[in-house]
């Protein structure tokens, strides 16, 4: 039997056991609890409510019924974790809604290669959320919603969700998202996506994409009458194929190849594609055993089949140098596999939360060209522990140890005034960087566990038109694992320290107009300071027009937003494995990047219109670069239009 149609199946069962239980309803209207396994009174949960057939409808005076983005709630699977349910309506502000894409969502903080859907790895270095083994292969993860981070529902009525970004040069992206109560206390939903992304750089045709990605997920949620019962879970799945390019053909290499030609641009790629195929079942589910105690499973079934093909009969041959197995076709082949159980208790005592669990993860990273499977079985235990002591002020640690040597340590403490976060972490290389074999790179490692040291802090001060939040973070890194200009991995025997000060300001200039802007200077020292690239001047800035119009009918937002990261030697990126590397020939130089936008909202339904690259022709270079070789977006044109539907 298929294992996707199985694991559905498998899944779909498990959420109709709540036929088996009476089911009580979420609180609602946006409340947070902090403990949603006490009772609660189902009179004030469900005033102004009737419910018929297990489908509620809400009455405004008139008894006309009313649905809208406080009727179709969501929260989050961490939120039940910690015994701090928070509901939250649907969004529909026009902040940053013309920054529709990842890479713009994620305040441009990503590298990439210059398209929707492309290789990206973070501007800035990450402490990792796993200090246990990962595959490795992370190219494509902007692109891929964790399930542990999607959203639940509860809903009155049936909901729906569609969103179309029609981006200038075919970079297109449709989204939609479904949820309905099957009765007042269970959710089923579904999201859909795609991206169709043409080729940038040398498209032969209309059609000829760079990236065709289409993913979708189920879930569901349900609980028991008595409160003692919780379930969530979701399956999800992403098929993410790239038509690589391998960049432009520098002009030194070729005299007739020139830069900024965008359509008309050489490149070396024509005939290798990459794909990442991703599958996840998830499941969360609880149980009260008693006032303040509730023991808790998680469950994770990971796949992640990572393929790489190139025809070296055609002229891509001239892109890689050797060949170790097939000196007419590449296919390297990679297939990561995980499975996770986590079990613990956890529940509240004298105004904290406390939690503690033991799980243990098993998988493999199986490559046909090895000499051997890499595989791993880890065994964690670690806690949680928050105290809440006002609204505004708490405390935070928790910790997990994984047998017998990585670890991670976090501490976060949060005020009016002042937060400080702090991670101390011991955690594993990739298993791609421990053993990796392809047609034009293999190698094999023993590396060391990784370390890292974390502060950050951020200050609040707010003013009567102005907040700001200076903020600095601190890192030391050591024994740190990159990809060298050789496009191999290498482990740093030096340490590595980064001092990050950063501010971010929100000014309200005028009754209708907003400067919002964030900088954040970058110092990298110690011996092992050349393994990270980042650029010594980041920023982000936008200035905007913010107001209602046509008697509040309109909502409008119109203004230019800038970014801009000083000149540094950027990784450059390898498609034959996926991975960013080390390089010192190519400079990308400081640019700046402006965006002239307008957002528009009538009653529930959010439109936008993006000229991309304004400056374009303004400045002393034609253009600009993203990674080496190539080149950030030309001026265009982008659309896009998201809508609610409630019944």
């Amino acid at each position: 039997m298929n294992k996707s149609l199985f694991g559905i199946a498998l899944l779909l069962f498990l959420m109709s056991t709540s036929m088996l239980f009476a089911q009580r309803p979420i609180p609602n209207r946006g409340r947070q609890v902090q403990n949603p396994n006490q009772r609660v009174q189902q009179e004030a949960l469900q005033e102004g409510e009737e419910e018929t057939g297990g489908r509620r409808t809400l009455l405004d005076d008139s008894t006309k019924m009313v649905f809208g983005p406080e009727t179709a709630l969501f929260y989050f699977e961490r939120d039940i974790k910690r015994n701090s349910l928070t509901l939250f309506p649907q969004d529909t502000l026009l902040d940053n809604f013309h920054n529709y894409d990842p890479l713009a969502k994620g305040g441009w903080k990503y590298q990439d290669l210059g398209n929707i859907g492309s290789a990206a790895q973070p501007v800035f270095y990450q402490t990792p959320d796993l200090i246990g083994t990962t595959s490795g292969f992370h190219a494509y993860d902007l692109y891929y919603r964790k399930p542990e981070e999607r959203r639940y529902f509860d809903t009155k009525s049936p909901f729906t969700n569609m969103s179309a970004f029609f981006g200038g040069g075919s970079r297109n992206m449709l989204d939609i998202e479904f949820a309905r109560n099957v009765n007042s206390r269970w959710n089923i939903g579904f999201e859909f996506h795609t991206i169709r992304a043409r080729k940038t750089l040398n498209p032969q045709r209309r059609d000829d994409n760079m990236v065709n990605q289409t993913s979708y997920s189920f879930h569901s949620n349900y609980r028991s009458e008595n409160g003692r019962y919780w379930i969530l879970g979701n399956f999800s799945r992403m098929r993410h194929i790239v038509n690589e390019i391998g960049g432009i053909i520098p002009p030194e290499v070729d005299s007739t190849s020139v830069y900024f030609t965008y359509e008309d641009a050489k490149v070396w790629l024509r005939n290798s594609q990459a794909r990442d195929l991703r599958q996840d079942y998830h499941i969360y589910h609880e149980y009260k055993v008693r006032d303040g105690l509730q023991i808790y499973h998680v469950f994770d079934r990971k796949n992640q089949d990572l393929t790489f093909e190139a025809n070296l009969r055609s002229t891509d041959s001239l892109f890689f140098s050797n060949r170790n197995f097939n000196p007419d076709t590449t296919r390297n082949y990679n297939d990561f596999a995980e499975w996770r159980n986590e079990v613990g208790f956890k529940g509240t005592f004298g105004g904290f939360y406390y939690n503690a669990f033991g799980k243990l993860r098993n998988g493999r990273l199986r490559n046909p060209n090895a000499t051997r499977t890499f595989s791993f079985n880890e065994v964690y235990l670690g806690g949680e522990l928050i105290g809440q002591l006002s609204e505004k002020w708490s405390l935070q640690a928790d910790g997990e140890y994984l047998l017998p040597g990585a670890f991670r340590i976090h501490g976060l403490f949060q005020s009016p005034f002042l937060d400080v976060d702090y991670t101390k972490a011991l955690y594993q290389p990739t298993a791609m960087q421990q053993l990796y074999a392809g047609n034009h790179l293999q190698w094999e490692n023993d590396f060391d566990n990784i370390g890292v040291d974390q502060v950050k802090g951020t200050v609040k001060l707010d003013f009567d038109r102005v907040k700001l939040r200076p903020s600095l973070t601190i890192n030391r890194v050591n024994n740190f694992v990159f990809f060298n200009t050789d496009r191999v991995p290498e482990q740093s025997s030096a340490e590595v320290f980064m001092l990050m000060p950063g501010i971010k300001a929100h000014v309200q200039v005028s009754k209708k107009f907003r400067w919002d802007t964030e900088l954040i200077y970058t110092s990298v020292g110690g011996g092992g300071a050349d393994a990270f690239r980042i650029p010594a001047w980041f920023g982000n800035t936008k200035f905007y027009f913010d107001s209602p119009a046509f008697d509040e009918n309109v909502f409008v937002q119109l203004g230019v937003d800038i970014r801009f990261r000083s000149s540094y030697f950027a990784n450059a990126y390898f498609p034959g494995h996926q991975q960013f590397h080390l390089q010192n020939d190519f400079n990308v130089y400081a640019y700046p990047v402006a965006d002239f936008f307008l957002n528009f909202r009538i009653n529930r339904t959010r439109v936008l219109l993006k000229y991309n690259h304004l400056n374009a022709g303004f400045m002393n270079n034609e253009g600009y670069f993203v990674t080496p070789d190539y080149t950030g977006y030309k001026s265009f044109l982008d659309l896009g239009i998201t809508w609610y539907l409630f019944d």
